[in-house]
């Protein structure tokens, strides 16, 4: 599965090396679109995503990976087949690899996301 055909804006290209400082404000101030992730950095087998987001995303699974979700500023919800998971800033979840997810944002919430380097945030065919 790819990005390629949804309506977010999703840049997989990794902008930070290792070693530079990452304004994340700056970059939330930038962001114009309703659903904006960007990989902010790689560090060992995993990358760093920032998402800027407001509405809903589609259901999807990760068959063999995790995600770690962050909430920076705003409120994330996480639908999962058998209950919702409500985030308020400073609070994470991991989604087990296999689970299918909805993640959504009643309003303009920004997150952190841990994956695997090799995750596509559209989910697995």
């Amino acid at each position: 599965m790819s990005t390629e055909g949804y309506p977010y804006l999703t840049k997989l290209d990794i902008a930070h090396a290792a070693g530079e400082v990452i304004d994340i404000p700056s970059l939330v101030a930038a962001n114009r679109h309703p659903w904006f992730n960007q990989t902010l950095c790689r560090v060992n087998d995993s990358v760093v995503r920032l998402g800027v987001v407001e509405g809903e995303y589609h259901w999807h699974k990760h068959d063999a990976l995790d995600e770690f979700f962050y909430v920076v500023s705003g409120r994330f919800l996480i639908d999962l087949e058998d209950r919702l998971v409500e985030l308020g800033e400073g609070q994470a979840f991991v989604v087990p690899n296999g689970v299918l997810h909805r993640p959504r944002a009643p309003r303009k919430t920004v997150i952190l996301m841990v994956e695997g380097v090799g995750i596509v945030p559209t989910g697995d065919a």
